[in-house]
């Protein structure tokens, strides 16, 4: 990439940046005026190659359920800034009806190691069923084109809400709130979830954040990359590091 577009890119990023800042999230589309509407049925799991946490789910056995489907991949710092959420979502709604699948979609080569997926599943505590989506079957089924991604499902098998990138998490739990009424679920009142992510998991800071690279939004660059822990299979260290990277797919 010549240096006259990688300014250009920066120029752009920076002033999206500052649009989210200002804002306070980032808005894509007319998300939130859409926030119910039917926007087709769920496609199928089957491109999964396994499946961890679970046995293989379909379609047809989840319904009657609520379903979130969430796209993501074990390096990606944009979707370790929304786990904690899915984490506690699933958590606090699995005994009302809601099933969390975990697509994890690899953006390198290293993430389509299945010890590696589990390795991480284990580390950040994805304790949900994980769809291995390492052939990106499930990915082009959804016609899904970011990590972090998000997927409500009604329990009639109807797409029914799509999110990209971190934020509105307010709005993707009223969602899931929403979408249990409706299947029949009883005791869902309007209380949110109390997060606080450490570490990794810590909400970005976009009052004094450097660099526009870090810009999340529908076209998320994923800037982390976390390899396992030391062993002969995975080389030496914990090497967490940023870098720039392109979008694949």
């Amino acid at each position: 990439m010549s240096e006259e577009l990688n300014r250009d890119r920066r120029s752009i990023l920076a002033s999206t940046l500052m649009t989210i800042a200002a804002g306070g999230m980032a808005t894509i589309g007319s998300a939130r005026a859409q926030i119910f509407s039917v926007k087709g049925r769920m496609p199928s799991l089957d491109g999964a190659t396994g499946w961890l946490n679970s046995p293989a789910l379909t379609v047809a056995g989840l319904r009657g359920k609520v379903v979130l489907v969430e796209f993501w991949t074990y390096s990606c710092i944009n979707w370790l800034r929304t786990l904690p959420y899915v984490r506690a979502w699933s958590e606090k709604y699995k005994n009302q009806g809601l099933v969390v699948i975990g697509a994890h979609t690899p953006e390198f080569e290293f993430e389509k190691n299945v010890d590696n997926i589990r390795w991480a599943a284990k580390d950040m505590r994805v304790n949900y069923p994980i769809a291995i989506d390492s052939d990106y079957a499930i990915w082009r089924a959804f016609r899904n084109n970011s990590w972090p991604a998000l997927y409500f499902v009604d329990a009639k098998g109807q797409i029914r809400h799509q999110h990209s990138g971190e934020g509105e998490y307010e709005q993707s739990e009223r969602t899931i709130q929403k979408l249990l009424t409706e299947a029949g679920a009883g005791g869902i009142g309007r209380e949110l979830v109390s997060v606080d992510g450490r570490g990794i998991e810590a909400a970005a800071d976009w009052g004094s954040l450097r660099s526009p690279e870090n810009y999340v939004g529908q076209r998320a660059d994923c800037l982390l990359l976390s390899r396992p822990r030391s062993s002969s299979r995975h080389g030496t260290g914990s090497a967490r590091y940023y870098r720039e990277v392109s979008h694949p797919h």
